[in-house]
């Protein structure tokens, strides 16, 4: 991660392309969840906008035990749906994609992680639903609509990760 200290036990990830209309909606999220609560101290690092090859991802999630990533991706639902799935044991579905601009994407750094025994023991995927990739398009209403919410349970997802962290080690601390 950095010099600044130990990762922390879950780390909130958005990925995507400012440039690229729907595909900021990871980073939107991230931004969005910047100076919210106080995650620090609950387990919850900084969370991260990442517009960077997915391979990079590999070095960003390093130590955390818990990584909640947030992309846009097409499922064949209506723009704006939100979508959760455990990456934590299996792949992420084939339908959970898009045309990525990187020669590695969300799913392929997922896998290549998981070859390499470099993936958290816990990963979870909020993807949203988009429908404007190309460049230089503009956020969708959809899409637009859909941030808070997703914000929402993004932070949810990943306090209550830290807690559960925390139960566990509280646990293992005291012998049980």
């Amino acid at each position: 991660m950095s010099d600044a200290g130990p990762a922390p036990g879950v780390l909130v990830i958005g990925v995507g392309n400012d440039l690229r209309g729907d595909d900021s909606a990871g980073l939107e999220v991230a931004r969005r969840l910047r100076g919210v609560g106080d995650g620090a101290r609950a387990g919850v690092g900084a969370p991260l906008a990442y517009d960077g090859d997915g391979a990079g991802l590999l070095d960003l999630w390093q130590g955390a035990r818990a990584v909640v990533l947030v992309d846009a991706i097409s499922s064949g639902a209506p723009a704006g749906t939100i979508h959760r799935f455990d990456a934590s044991a299996t792949a992420l579905p084939a339908r959970m994609a898009h045309g990525s601009t990187h020669a590695i994407g969300l799913a392929d750094a997922i896998e290549l992680a998981r070859v390499l025994r470099r993936l958290p023991p816990r990963v979870l995927v909020y993807g949203v639903v988009g429908e404007r990739f190309g460049a230089g398009a503009a956020l969708s209403e959809a899409v637009a609509a859909a941030l808070a919410p997703l914000a929402d349970a993004v932070r949810d997802e990943a306090l209550a990760l830290a807690l559960a962290l925390a139960d566990a080690d509280r646990g293992a601390g005291s012998g049980r």
